[in-house]
């Protein structure tokens, strides 16, 4: 083969990588045969069970889901064994620094594990194909460990050649978990805060709610403030609190979910919710739901957002 056809052949395979306007390149189009795949349910569903069966008690889960921070704790720890990785992959092409270059591939296995657990932990409160791929970007990653567990083992005995042999095959295992995770965050939106746009869409000023005695006592109806789908409950005194049906977590429908000791249940996942100003007493959900302020005006409920 001539140099020139060599170099068509390189563009060749490069383009049919990337997308063209008419139709999605091949790495799209296996991400969406993954997200289809119902033929990996039944055992998704064991293995969901499984994670969600772990003896870990539900305020440990709410640490590794993230509640404490705000946003997943997945992504932050996954940033050491990657960090560590790249950086022996960079040391192994400088002469001389053999030992350290080992020292990072066994941080970053330690480090691993945490970032690991975390993920299976938000992975079993996802969607059905958002599951199909988090399972394939949990398996490239078990890929990755393995490759990186043997390439400090061969660095260990003394067999340099092959331990960064591996070191680079961990690597690329690492790349393709990390496309399938950015795949994940960005364009199925797991783990994103659903509610996050309800600030954006909701025009300012009071809305109204239609009559309080149309409102049942003690339980969520859905309502809407302008365009924005809302969550309705009246307390047995007269107070009515208002939160934004959508749940941050997943976008499942709040009113339709169980009022109970001053917190309304998502039905979706479980995460839980303060009435009175959308505070996320418990996960999966690591955001707040966003609130509305109410008031009655002749018999008449009106809200509008807090802010």
């Amino acid at each position: 083969m001539s140099y020139s056809q060599k170099l068509l052949a390189c563009a060749t395979a490069v383009r049919s990588v990337l997308p063209d306007p008419q139709r999605p390149g091949r790495v799209l189009s296996a991400v969406d045969k993954i997200e289809k795949a119902d033929v990996l349910d039944p055992a998704l569903m064991k293995l969901r069970q499984a994670v969600k069966s772990l003896p870990i008690g539900e305020d440990l889960r709410d640490v590794m889901h993230g509640r404490w921070l705000g946003h997943p704790v997945h992504p932050l720890l996954v940033q050491v064994p990657v960090g560590t990785w790249v950086s022996a992959a960079v040391l192994d092409l400088v002469p001389g620094k053999r030992y350290t270059a080992g020292l990072l591939v066994g941080t970053g296995l330690v480090a691993a594990l945490p970032a690991a657990v975390t993920g299976w932990v938000d992975w079993a409160e996802m969607r059905k194909p958002q599951m199909r791929v988090g399972v394939v970007h949990a398996a490239a990653n078990s890929v990755a460990v393995g490759c990186y567990a043997a390439s400090l083992f061969s660095r260990l005995r003394g067999r340099s050649i092959r331990g960064r042999a591996w070191g680079y095959a961990g690597l690329a295992a690492v790349g393709v978990g990390g496309a399938l995770g950015g795949h994940l965050a960005y364009r199925q939106a797991a783990a994103v805060n659903h509610a996050e746009d309800i600030s954006v869409r909701t025009e300012p000023g009071w809305h109204s709610l239609g009559a309080a005695s149309d409102l049942p006592v003690g339980e969520a109806v859905r309502r809407h403030v302008g365009d924005v789908p809302v969550a309705v409950v009246r307390e047995s005194g007269g107070a009515v609190h208002v939160l934004a049906d959508r749940c941050s977590h997943m976008a499942g429908p709040l009113s339709e979910g169980k009022v109970s000791d001053g917190c309304v249940t998502c039905p979706w996942h479980g995460s839980v919710f303060r009435l009175t100003d959308g505070w996320n007493v418990s996960g999966p959900a690591t955001s707040p739901q966003p609130a509305f302020e109410t008031r009655n005006v002749d018999g008449r409920v009106e809200a509008r957002l807090n802010q």
